[in-house]
This record gives C-alpha cells, sequence and structure tokens, in this order.
C-alpha cells in the first residue's frame, strides 16, 4: 500500500514518519530536494513544489510492503490516483502552534509571519485536504495511537 500522510504544520508528519520508519516501513518525507523544489509562480511568489518525475518513479516502482510518504505541497492532487490512502492529520489551531514553538528539528512557524501563515492555511488549505481525504486522523491523539491508525489503514 502507498499511504499519502498529509495535514498542516505541526500536525505530526515528521514523528509518524520517524515511528513508522522504526516499525519496518518504507518512509519518504518530501520536505527534500530529493523530492521537492522552488518554482516561481507568474506574480512572482514562490511555492515549494513536488518534482512531478521523482515523485511519479518512487510512488510508481513501489510494489512491496507499505510505502508511508509525508507532505504538504500545492502540486500533490495530481499524484492522489498513485496512492492507495490519502490521510489527513488534523489539530486544532492552539495545538499547532504550540507544538511548533515547542519543536527543535524544523525551524518553520517560529517567525510570527510563519505562525501567520500556518493559521491561514488551517482555514484555507486544510478544508481543501479534508475534501480530498480518505481519511482523517485526528492528530491530538497520543503518536503511538495515530501510527497504529496509519498502519491499520495500510492493511485494507
Amino acid at each position: 500500500m502507498k499511504v499519502l500522510i498529509t495535514g498542516m504544520s505541526g500536525t505530526g508528519k515528521s514523528t509518524a514518519l520517524r515511528l513508522l520508519h522504526q516499525r519496518g516501513h518504507r518512509t519518504v518525507d518530501t520536505d527534500t530536494d530529493t523530492w521537492s523544489q522552488w518554482m516561481t509562480l507568474p506574480d512572482g511568489c514562490t511555492d515549494w513544489i513536488w518534482r512531478k518525475q521523482a515523485i511519479t518513479d518512487l510512488l510508481s516502482s513501489h510494489n512491496e510492503g507499505n510505502l508511508f510518504v509525508a507532505g504538504c505541497k500545492t502540486n500533490q492532487g495530481r499524484f492522489y490516483p498513485l496512492f492507495d490512502h490519502i490521510v489527513l492529520l488534523s489539530a486544532p489551531a492552539e495545538v499547532l502552534l504550540d507544538r511548533i514553538a515547542a519543536r527543535t528539528n524544523n525551524p518553520y512557524g517560529k517567525r510570527p509571519e510563519e505562525r501567520d501563515a500556518v493559521l491561514h492555511h488551517l482555514t484555507t488549505v486544510e478544508p481543501l485536504l479534508r475534501a480530498t481525504a480518505t481519511a482523517e486522523i485526528d492528530a491530538t491523539a497520543p503518536i503511538e495511537r495515530v501510527v497504529q491508525q496509519l498502519e491499520e489503514l495500510a492493511e485494507h
């Protein structure tokens, strides 16, 4: 099974991936230059999107065991047909902001404008993710429970 784990910053995507990897699953965090790239939009803004060929090759070549891919990119929808499950991890704004403030492995969300962006994405992007997800997991649950639910989805 190929499972996309998506959601806003602070929902626990990276932590879930780490635990899934420890349990023997193949995992890919797409927040690296291997899987994603910066693109300049017509209005001059930049966007961090998935590399089409890299993601296509990853998903097309996977044929044994479970593959858990984590990320939240504006172009991820074009790859949904290559996944068996699209899982949205969700949590309230206060939880996300507290986790972002406390984390030490990712600097994103520490600056006021980034925190504002997280809140904006929560109201504008998360509803789009929810509408296209095949499952939603409450990310306020203990991380072990979140990972268990992800594994259960991958078994079906």
